[in-house]
């Protein structure tokens, strides 16, 4: 069903900034026209059966489409195919608007991560403007701080106008989402095949390569995109120093913090903090880090971020509200407004008259958020 001037959704609980309420949404073009309680009978009227109504979801982080590009090891898909495979599945997770992810550099474990990255940005320029898409794509450049090939990457794409966000990381051995060297020596060997000796030997060449690397090509970096203005995050924060010369030098998101003390460090500072949302899902993190949830219930998360699997943030909005004492709203706004905001999109992620008509209709099926319509710009897409 097409959206067009004049669509009413009624009997619909709405999820609005500060409560849950029986409501109608009237659409006229691509924005939300009026917001109304109770229930509409004109003809017409779209009855969503009670369901909930919530604003479309806006994803600020997502790798999904490095897993639709290598859905298994040594099978490379067809980028364009990707592409598409990846927007279907944001848009029937009731993500509307996501920032892609590319990561620029390669620590010489993903060989084909370059290629990724330039095969996306040529999909997402010949596809966004096609209608094609059913969510809105933007850019979250991913720069990897010691990897030789990150400046070469980036300067093709710094003056791109859909970048919307840029992360610093390093997944050096030992650091952030690394700290556990025996969890980071057993990933290796079961990605590459290695030997221990050919591991150690890696771990010593890139421990040498961060030290002649990051410092500087951290502060080229910085340079490099500051007259753009954008916003700039850091990357699995560990160590509440390193979150402080974040903060003095203009960055001002915390993303996947991987200790409690960064994570408050950050908040202390003004930072806002993104927390992923399949670590909520999964009841902990993949890597043995610090808990979203419990970072949730001490008040030292902003947004959540899908990470890897754009279906996780709804869920991962409803499990919050349910175990971590925030209420329904206030878990919808992590993965709608706040995201919205940091991304400086303020024509989203709220359902208000003059917003954009970006809306996801859900019904809960034993605590279970199931998306069952969703709509972008007025258009229906799922």
């Amino acid at each position: 069903m097409s959206m067009t001037i004049g669509t009413i959704l009624t009997n619909a609980l709405l999820v609005l900034p500060d409560r849950v309420v029986p409501g109608t949404v009237v659409l006229r073009g691509t924005v939300i026209a009026e917001v109304q309680t109770g229930r509409s009978h004109l003809p017409g009227a779209l009855d969503l059966e009670g369901d909930h109504l919530i604003p479309g979801i806006v994803d600020v982080h997502t790798d999904n489409l490095e897993r639709q590009v290598q859905p298994r090891a040594n099978a490379r898909w067809p980028s364009r195919s990707a592409m598409l495979a990846h927007d279907a599945q944001c848009a029937a997770a009731g993500v509307t608007t996501v920032l892609d992810a590319l990561c620029l550099g390669d620590l010489g474990f993903d060989p084909g991560r370059g290629q990724t990255f330039r095969e996306g940005v040529e999909d997402l320029d010949a596809l966004a403007e096609t209608g094609l898409l059913k969510a809105e794509h933007f850019l979250h450049l991913r720069c990897e701080l010691p990897a030789p090939d990150m400046k070469p990457a980036l300067e093709p794409v710094a003056e791109h106008p859909r970048v919307r966000m840029v992360s610093l990381m390093d997944h050096s051995p030992g650091i952030g989402q690394y700290r556990d060297m025996d969890r980071y020596r057993a990933l290796r060997k079961r990605q590459r095949e290695m030997t221990d000796a050919d591991v150690e030997r890696r771990i010593g060449e890139l421990l040498d390569q961060r030290a002649r690397l990051r410092e500087p090509q951290r502060r080229w970096l910085l340079d490099r995109i500051a007259h753009r203005d954008l916003p700039l995050a850091s990357h699995d924060d560990d160590d509440v120093e390193e979150v402080a010369r974040n903060a003095a030098d203009g960055i001002r998101i915390s993303e996947f913090p991987v200790v409690m003390a960064a994570a408050k460090a950050a908040r202390a500072l003004g930072l806002e903090v993104i927390a992923g949302a399949p670590n909520i899902v999964r009841g902990g993190s993949h890597s043995g880090n610090v808990a979203a949830a419990d970072l949730v219930r001490e008040g030292a998360v902003d947004a959540l971020a899908s990470d890897y699997v754009p279906a996780a943030l709804l869920e991962a909005a409803w499990r919050c509200a349910a175990e971590t004492g925030i209420s329904l709203p206030a878990a919808v706004a992590m993965v709608t407004d706040c995201p919205a905001r940091m991304a400086r999109l303020g024509d989203r992620g709220r359902i208000a008259a003059g917003l954009r008509a970006d809306l996801v209709q859900v019904r809960p099926l034993d605590g279970l958020p199931v998306p069952r319509r969703v709509w972008r710009a007025g258009e229906r897409v799922a």
